[in-house]
């Protein structure tokens, strides 16, 4: 329809140059090496281990498998300190694993794991925390690991939103046992699908490895029950091409939210998280937290209003993880009231590389249009 407005959507997927990608490929048609740990593979994981600070690092399929294997990596048993404020995979890969989640509330600012809450939770059974960073901002690391210290629990942080977040300057990837990254489509660097384990023991990266390639040992050896958990070449190369271009992907998605926050920061009812000391954050998302009492309008009202005008938003994370279905009866979302309420008032905005000034104004004249409204 003649001057329709285009639709924004809530992410959109970087993607490197054409070319630059097909450059990047073309020596496959060579060596016929698409698999099982190529050049690319190695290549990727070397750059990534510089880029995220990590001392070592292996690639997988994807996030999830990052997370499940590590688990099995470490050979864990009992119970797991996690919270549901989190998308399904955190805690299906804890479950998965034959391990029990126990959900710890988070902090209201910006909805990381709250580490005053951690130790009421910590039993006899307990053997690891599993926080997880969100939207880019990262968690308590500090509190987290001086916990985990006392009481000797290994530490497994689920950084899918943290790729090129620093904290205090060092790279989200170095910190805990285990970081696992995801590097899905809609990531701020992502391989098509893929993930990573940053990890410091190479004896547990070395179980990593067998698990992930079916418990491989050798051609005639095969040491425990893994699975296929490998990333190919295409999808390394897709990476290889887009790390050469993250830093100037970030640096637009923080132009982006810098805009937001100049046009949605101090307004009644609206809640954007806080901004972190010491945190260099990626700008993985842009939350909003909505309070009708105030705003005029709940968070399902902003979210159709703005669908109405092509404005794409998404409840995320709703429902919390220990509200599914799969676990009815299981868990008691109420336990973790924080969480709760944050869950069922947030709306993350549009946000990628790509959004321009002009669209994030179109968002937040949409939620400010709802506001007089209200």
């Amino acid at each position: 329809m003649s001057g329709a407005r285009s639709e924004i959507p809530v992410t959109r997927s970087s993607m490197p140059d054409f070319v630059e990608y097909c450059q990047e490929i073309a020596g496959l048609w060579d060596s016929r090496m698409l698999t099982n740990m190529g050049a690319k593979h190695r290549q990727l994981q070397g750059e990534l281990a510089q880029y995220l600070g990590a001392e070592h690092v292996d690639l997988l399929a994807n996030g999830h498998m990052a997370i499940e294997m590590s688990l099995q990596a470490l050979g864990l048993s009992g119970e797991v300190i996690t919270t549901p404020f989190t998308f399904a995979s955190t805690t299906h890969a804890i479950v998965r694993s034959g391990l029990e989640p126990v959900f710890c509330d988070v902090e209201p600012k910006n909805f990381t794991m709250n580490p005053q809450e951690i130790e009421r939770h910590i039993t006899k059974r307990t053997t690891a925390i599993l926080p997880v960073h969100v939207y880019g901002a990262l968690c308590d690391i500090k509190a987290i690991e001086k916990i985990a210290g006392q009481y000797g629990l290994k530490v497994i942080y689920d950084a899918a939103h943290a790729f090129g977040a620093r904290y205090q300057g060092q790279g989200a990837g170095s910190f805990g046992d285990v970081s696992c990254f995801s590097f899905h489509a809609t990531k701020v660097f992502h391989t098509v699908e893929g993930g990573c384990a940053c990890f410091r023991d190479a004896e547990f990266g070395q179980r990593l490895a067998r698990i992930k390639n079916f418990g491989l040992a050798g051609q005639e050896s095969v040491e425990e029950a893994g699975g296929n958990g490998k990333l190919d070449e295409f999808r390394a190369a897709m990476g290889l091409c887009n790390l050469r271009h993250v830093q100037e992907q970030i640096a637009k998605r923080r132009r982006a939210a810098e805009r937001y926050r100049e046009r949605l920061l101090g307004v009644p009812g609206l809640q954007l998280a806080a901004e972190q000391k010491d945190v260099e954050s990626n700008y993985a998302y842009f939350p909003v937290v909505f309070h009708p009492e105030e705003f005029g309008a709940d968070r399902d009202e902003v979210l159709s209003c703005l669908e109405s005008q092509g404005i794409r938003a998404r409840k995320y994370f709703y429902p919390l993880t220990s509200a599914f279905g799969c676990y009815q009866g299981r868990f008691d979302s109420d336990k973790t009231p924080v969480a709760q309420g944050i869950s069922r008032r947030v709306l993350t905005l549009p946000l990628y590389a790509d959004l321009t000034l002009e669209d994030v104004d179109r968002v937040c004249d949409g939620v400010l249009k709802i506001k007089r409204r209200g």
